[in-house]
């Protein structure tokens, strides 16, 4: 079977010569794959002139909803993706990180673009900076989707994950796809991409793919392209630094080798719940995936004093691993994705040899229902280095597979010493009860990992272990890991668009934005903002509320409806030696109090109170004090119709509560979900 390409809107198969693609396990043929004959210049210019402009006319909103309706039609027919991940040599619970947790990315970006992003189709960042003395002359940033393309180039190790979670932040920003894949396992990406395209959910042009080589896609890059690396450092720099990158400062986000390591902490010693979750996560990061996962343990860090502690209990939990045919029952672990994996592996492990010693596996025992001569099987290789700061092999040399080594130290400084010589990671963990020593290892580690996980008896039973990346959390790291972030939330999103600088009069920078700011027009009229629907309703709108002096009783009423007999509100002498000078208004009630200052109590479009954002207390308020308060329409965002029918949109509201004096004594936003017509 020839693996197509999808391209200008259809499916190509590539011209010529092919790769022939292998079974891991059994080295039978699977596929082959070949890009010749692709317009890679047409694709990029296909992709910025049909996929943009689709993807750009649509809001965050409408983009995140995609993004669940592909998660969920992929979910529905997902058994087909496992059936075929075996060939890859994963098993199960390989499958199930690569694939569910493609999926699942997907969902947490369509959530998130739901919640965290407004119903536009960019977004505005921070607040208004005021940049002049007369208010006359604001500056705002506001980011926009790159008008270009995002190339994607990913690794073999995750067929589906690795493209989904560079998929997610991409077309959630509004900016159009082009996916290579590793060609090693690309006909499993292929299958998956194949189900995204028939599901019809996308806009055309948002997405394309190449199943071969690459050709020279990258010397038709413009300055609104970006590039998303996963893979090799070599291959990544070689890339970063080619012509069309530099010449037009394209976009690079580079995630490459790591030499993670794991380190357990002084107090874990054997017979504590860390010792045992320290030996388990190292056993699982070795056999995962067969070792070929950039966050997997490569050097694991341990007390001097417990080494031989903990070389025997991996040895013993090592030896339990079954490795063979991943469907068959009972294997934990299978093959390497190819042949030449395994000769890749076995180079750099004899590199890492030169200064430690083997301690566990180093050669293929019996496998279930495989054969050596036919499979990528790599053995499990456990390694102990006793000089690790004499020997620079187990720091500079990583093999992609199930090798891992052992190194002592003799101080917590020695430690944060050794984990640096990896001179940067993706990840790196922890295996500790003291919070003293993990505070002193992150704050020593942190600038040279992108993610750092403490484990302890106390998240054990929910946390995701070592090596999986979340997209909640970025993806990355400094150094040997090439530099770059992914996911982490919307901060995955901003890497595709711009942020710019708009400068201008307050009511300028308004109607750019659709948000309310300090110095905008506010117009009122006889209709109280709060009986106008949804739709009714302009940025700007206002009410400037009847007035209320605050009384004594006020006071002493409060604190007894609320409880709160703080001092400054109802103790004489004492107030009078605070920071106030005598008794305060409690906050709370100022707030309850511009709340009946403003809200009108009559059934209407406004459905309820969405929460409150902001609140600042800028004066005290004191017993014979006038306050008064100026409301302010300052965003709408459409949401979904929900279940009950009602159309409704979320409207944010600045609050300014003023004294007598045309004083700001407190300032805050209000949401409130109001009907639409």
């Amino acid at each position: 079977m020839r693996l197509q390409n999808f391209a200008l809107g259809q499916w190509v198969q590539g011209t010529g010569s092919a790769t022939d693609l292998f079974h891991a396990v059994t080295g039978d043929k699977v596929a082959e794959a070949s890009s010749a004959g692709l317009d890679f210049q047409a694709m990029l210019h296909y992709a910025r002139t049909v996929g943009g402009p689709a993807m750009r006319r649509l809001t965050f909103h409408q983009r995140a909803l995609m993004l669940k309706e592909v998660a969920k039609y992929l979910g529905e027919r997902k058994e087909a993706l496992y059936a075929l991940s075996t060939a890859t040599g994963a098993t199960k619970a390989d499958s199930w990180v690569d694939i569910d947790g493609g999926i699942g990315t997907f969902y947490v970006y369509a959530s998130k673009g739901r919640r965290e992003l407004p119903n536009e189709t960019f977004y505005v960042d921070g607040g208004a900076e005021a940049i002049s003395k007369g208010g006359t002359f604001v500056g705002r940033h506001i980011c926009v989707p790159l008008e270009g393309a995002a190339v994607h180039i990913n690794a073999f190790n995750f067929p589906v994950w690795g493209m989904m979670e560079k998929l997610a932040p991409s077309l959630l920003a509004g900016v159009p796809c082009i996916v290579k894949p590793a060609t090693l396992t690309s006909y499993l990406t292929e299958a998956a991409f194949r189900m995204i395209v028939e599901s019809k959910i996308l806009p055309e042009g948002a997405i394309q793919l190449i199943c071969g080589s690459a050709g020279d896609l990258l010397d038709h890059l413009e300055c609104q392209d970006a590039v998303a690396f996963t893979g090799s450092a070599s291959t990544g720099r070689m890339l970063k630094e080619s012509k069309r990158v530099v010449h037009n400062a394209v976009r690079f986000n580079m995630e490459a080798d790591s030499l993670n390591c794991s380190i357990l902490g002084p107090d874990a010693v054997p017979g504590t719940e860390e010792f045992d979750l320290f030996v388990k996560e190292v056993v699982r990061e070795m056999t995962s995936k067969a070792g070929q996962k950039c966050t997997a343990i490569r050097r694991t860090i341990v007390p001097d004093n417990v080494m031989g502690d903990v070389i025997a209990a991996l040895r013993k939990r090592l030896g339990d691993v079954k490795v063979g045919d991943p469907t068959a029952e009972g294997v934990k672990m299978g093959p390497l994705a190819g042949r030449a994996q395994v000769r890749e592996v076995g180079k750099a492990a004899e590199g890492i040899r030169a200064g430690a010693e083997v301690v566990f596996g180093g050669a293929l025992g019996a496998l279930v229902n495989a054969d050596a001569e036919k499979g990528a099987f790599y053995p499990i290789t456990l390694l102990a280095c006793n000089t690790p700061f004499a020997n620079s092999a187990p720091h500079d040399i990583e093999a992609f597979g199930p090798v891992n080594t052992v190194m002592p130290y003799a101080t917590v400084d020695d430690a944060i010493a050794l984990a640096r010589l990896g001179k940067g990671s993706l990840c790196g963990s922890l295996f500790t009860a003291d919070h003293r020593v993990a505070r002193d290892i992150v704050l020593g580690t942190a600038a040279y990992h992108g993610r750092l996980y403490v484990a302890n008896r106390h998240s054990a039973k929910e946390a995701t272990g070592h090596g999986s990346p979340l997209p909640h959390l970025v993806h990355g790291g400094p150094g040997r890991a090439g530099g770059g972030e992914e996911m982490g939330g919307m901060r995955g999103v901003m890497h595709y668009m711009q942020r710019t600088a708009v400068q201008g009069a307050p009511e300028t920078i308004t109607r750019i934005t659709n948000e309310w700011i300090p110095g905008a027009n506010q117009p009122t009229d006889r209709i109280h903002p709060f009986r106008k629907y949804f739709d009714e309703l302009e940025i700007g709108d206002s009410l400037t509320t009847h007035r209320r002096t605050v009384t004594e009783t006020d006071i002493v009423n409060f604190a007894g409806l609320s409880g709160d007999h703080f001092y400054a509100h109802m103790d004489e002498i004492a107030a009078k030696e605070s920071i106030f000078g005598k008794r305060v208004a409690h906050g709370y009630f100022v707030i309850a109090a511009a709340a009946g200052l403003f809200v009108d109590p009559a059934p209407g479009p406004v459905l309820a109170n969405y929460g409150m954002e902001n609140l600042r207390f800028t004066k005290p308020v004191y017993a014979g004090d006038t306050i008064q308060v100026k409301l302010t329409c300052k965003q709408k965002t459409l949401k979904e119709t929900p279940a009950d029918g009602v159309p409704q949109g979320v409207v944010a509201w600045d609050v300014c509560v003023n004294n007598q004096e045309g004083e700001m004594v407190a300032t805050y936003t209000i949401l409130t979900l109001v009907a639409r017509k």
